[in-house]
Protein backbone atom coordinates (compact mmCIF):
# COMPACT_ATOMS: atom_id res chain seq x y z
CA UNK A 1 0.00 0.00 0.00
CA UNK A 2 1.17 3.51 -0.74
CA UNK A 3 2.76 5.31 2.21
CA UNK A 4 1.39 8.69 1.08
CA UNK A 5 -2.10 7.42 1.86
CA UNK A 6 -1.17 6.22 5.35
CA UNK A 7 -1.79 9.01 7.82
CA UNK A 8 -0.33 9.06 11.30
CA UNK A 9 -0.13 10.96 14.53
CA UNK A 10 1.25 10.45 18.02
CA UNK A 11 -0.66 10.52 21.28
CA UNK A 12 0.14 10.05 24.95
CA UNK A 13 -1.79 7.38 26.89
CA UNK A 14 -3.46 9.17 29.81
CA UNK A 15 -4.22 8.01 33.36
CA UNK A 16 -8.06 8.20 33.23
CA UNK A 17 -8.03 5.91 30.19
CA UNK A 18 -6.16 3.08 31.89
CA UNK A 19 -7.21 0.04 33.91
CA UNK A 20 -5.76 -0.89 37.35
CA UNK A 21 -2.80 -2.56 35.60
CA UNK A 22 -1.82 0.73 33.87
CA UNK A 23 -2.89 -0.68 30.48
CA UNK A 24 -5.07 1.33 28.14
CA UNK A 25 -8.63 0.09 28.78
CA UNK A 26 -9.89 -2.03 25.87
CA UNK A 27 -12.90 0.24 25.24
CA UNK A 28 -10.69 3.33 25.16
CA UNK A 29 -8.66 2.01 22.19
CA UNK A 30 -11.70 2.83 20.05
CA UNK A 31 -11.75 6.40 21.37
CA UNK A 32 -8.05 6.86 20.64
CA UNK A 33 -8.48 5.45 17.13
CA UNK A 34 -11.56 7.54 16.31
CA UNK A 35 -9.98 10.73 17.69
CA UNK A 36 -6.83 10.10 15.66
CA UNK A 37 -8.85 9.50 12.49
CA UNK A 38 -10.76 12.74 13.02
CA UNK A 39 -7.44 14.56 13.43
CA UNK A 40 -6.06 12.86 10.31
CA UNK A 41 -9.08 13.96 8.26
CA UNK A 42 -8.53 17.57 9.22
CA UNK A 43 -4.72 17.71 9.24
CA UNK A 44 -4.17 15.84 5.99
CA UNK A 45 -7.40 16.22 3.97
CA UNK A 46 -8.67 19.53 5.43
CA UNK A 47 -12.00 17.72 5.88
CA UNK A 48 -14.00 18.63 8.98
CA UNK A 49 -16.74 16.07 9.59
CA UNK A 50 -18.67 18.44 11.88
CA UNK A 51 -18.68 21.24 9.33
CA UNK A 52 -19.79 18.75 6.67
CA UNK A 53 -22.62 17.53 8.93
CA UNK A 54 -23.77 21.07 9.66
CA UNK A 55 -23.69 22.12 6.01
CA UNK A 56 -25.09 18.95 4.41
CA UNK A 57 -27.07 17.27 7.18
CA UNK A 58 -25.04 14.11 6.63
CA UNK A 59 -22.18 12.44 8.40
CA UNK A 60 -20.77 8.97 9.06
CA UNK A 61 -21.68 6.61 11.86
CA UNK A 62 -19.73 3.56 12.90
CA UNK A 63 -21.50 0.55 11.43
CA UNK A 64 -18.99 -2.09 12.54
CA UNK A 65 -15.64 -2.49 14.25
CA UNK A 66 -13.21 -5.39 14.17
CA UNK A 67 -10.32 -5.00 16.58
CA UNK A 68 -7.50 -7.14 17.86
CA UNK A 69 -5.35 -6.26 20.88
CA UNK A 70 -1.80 -7.54 20.44
CA UNK A 71 0.32 -5.73 23.05
CA UNK A 72 -0.83 -3.38 25.81
CA UNK A 73 -0.50 0.38 25.45
CA UNK A 74 0.79 1.59 28.79
CA UNK A 75 0.14 4.61 30.98
CA UNK A 76 2.17 7.65 29.83
CA UNK A 77 3.42 5.82 26.73
CA UNK A 78 3.52 7.73 23.47
CA UNK A 79 1.93 5.68 20.69
CA UNK A 80 1.66 6.21 16.94
CA UNK A 81 -1.73 5.74 15.34
CA UNK A 82 -1.94 5.17 11.59
CA UNK A 83 -5.07 5.20 9.45
CA UNK A 84 -5.86 4.55 5.82
CA UNK A 85 -8.98 4.00 3.71
CA UNK A 86 -8.93 0.39 2.52
CA UNK A 87 -12.38 0.41 0.88
CA UNK A 88 -14.56 3.19 -0.48
CA UNK A 89 -18.06 2.03 -1.34
CA UNK A 90 -21.36 3.67 -2.29
CA UNK A 91 -22.67 3.87 1.29
CA UNK A 92 -19.63 3.34 3.49
CA UNK A 93 -15.90 3.66 3.98
CA UNK A 94 -13.69 1.03 5.62
CA UNK A 95 -10.70 2.44 7.47
CA UNK A 96 -7.81 0.36 8.73
CA UNK A 97 -6.09 1.74 11.82
CA UNK A 98 -3.06 0.55 13.72
CA UNK A 99 -1.53 1.52 17.02
CA UNK A 100 2.24 1.17 17.39
CA UNK A 101 4.84 2.02 20.00
CA UNK A 102 6.58 5.33 19.26
CA UNK A 103 9.34 3.66 17.21
CA UNK A 104 6.81 1.60 15.21
CA UNK A 105 8.60 -1.60 16.16
CA UNK A 106 5.79 -3.09 18.26
CA UNK A 107 2.24 -3.35 16.94
CA UNK A 108 -0.27 -2.89 19.75
CA UNK A 109 -3.68 -3.10 18.03
CA UNK A 110 -5.36 -3.27 14.63
CA UNK A 111 -8.85 -1.96 13.88
CA UNK A 112 -11.06 -2.12 10.83
CA UNK A 113 -13.87 0.38 11.21
CA UNK A 114 -16.76 0.68 8.76
CA UNK A 115 -18.18 4.21 8.62
CA UNK A 116 -21.67 4.35 7.10
CA UNK A 117 -22.72 7.54 5.30
CA UNK A 118 -25.80 8.71 7.19
CA UNK A 119 -28.55 11.28 6.58
CA UNK A 120 -29.04 12.94 9.97
CA UNK A 121 -32.52 14.28 9.21
CA UNK A 122 -33.93 11.11 7.63
CA UNK A 123 -32.06 8.93 10.17
CA UNK A 124 -30.98 6.39 7.59
CA UNK A 125 -27.96 5.47 5.52
CA UNK A 126 -27.46 7.25 2.25
CA UNK A 127 -25.26 6.85 -0.80
CA UNK A 128 -22.18 9.04 -1.08
CA UNK A 129 -22.52 11.84 -3.60
CA UNK A 130 -20.49 11.71 -6.79
CA UNK A 131 -18.37 14.57 -5.39
CA UNK A 132 -17.60 12.69 -2.17
CA UNK A 133 -16.72 9.53 -4.07
CA UNK A 134 -14.34 11.48 -6.32
CA UNK A 135 -12.81 13.34 -3.37
CA UNK A 136 -12.17 10.26 -1.21
CA UNK A 137 -11.15 8.04 -4.16
CA UNK A 138 -7.80 9.85 -4.31
CA UNK A 139 -7.09 8.72 -0.73
CA UNK A 140 -8.25 5.12 -1.09
CA UNK A 141 -5.52 2.62 -0.34
CA UNK A 142 -6.96 -0.83 -1.09
CA UNK A 143 -5.30 -3.98 0.14
CA UNK A 144 -3.40 -5.89 -2.58
CA UNK A 145 -6.00 -8.68 -2.38
CA UNK A 146 -9.27 -9.32 -0.58
CA UNK A 147 -8.60 -10.91 2.80
CA UNK A 148 -10.46 -11.43 6.05
CA UNK A 149 -9.61 -9.30 9.06
CA UNK A 150 -7.99 -12.31 10.71
CA UNK A 151 -5.84 -13.03 7.65
CA UNK A 152 -4.83 -9.35 7.42
CA UNK A 153 -3.69 -9.37 11.06
CA UNK A 154 -1.75 -12.60 10.45
CA UNK A 155 -0.12 -11.05 7.36
CA UNK A 156 0.85 -7.90 9.27
CA UNK A 157 2.30 -9.94 12.13
CA UNK A 158 4.30 -12.10 9.73
CA UNK A 159 5.75 -9.17 7.79
CA UNK A 160 5.82 -6.63 10.64
CA UNK A 161 5.50 -3.88 8.04
CA UNK A 162 2.05 -2.66 8.99
CA UNK A 163 -0.08 -0.60 6.70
Amino acid sequence: MSDSKILESSVLIRFPDCDPFNHLNNARYLDYFINAREDHLWEHYKFNVYHYAKEHGKSWVVGANQIVYLKPAMLMETVVIQSTIIALREKDIVVEMMMWNKDKTQLKAVLWSTFVHFNLQAQKSEMHSKELMEYFKQFENPLPQAVSFEQRVADIKSTKTGI
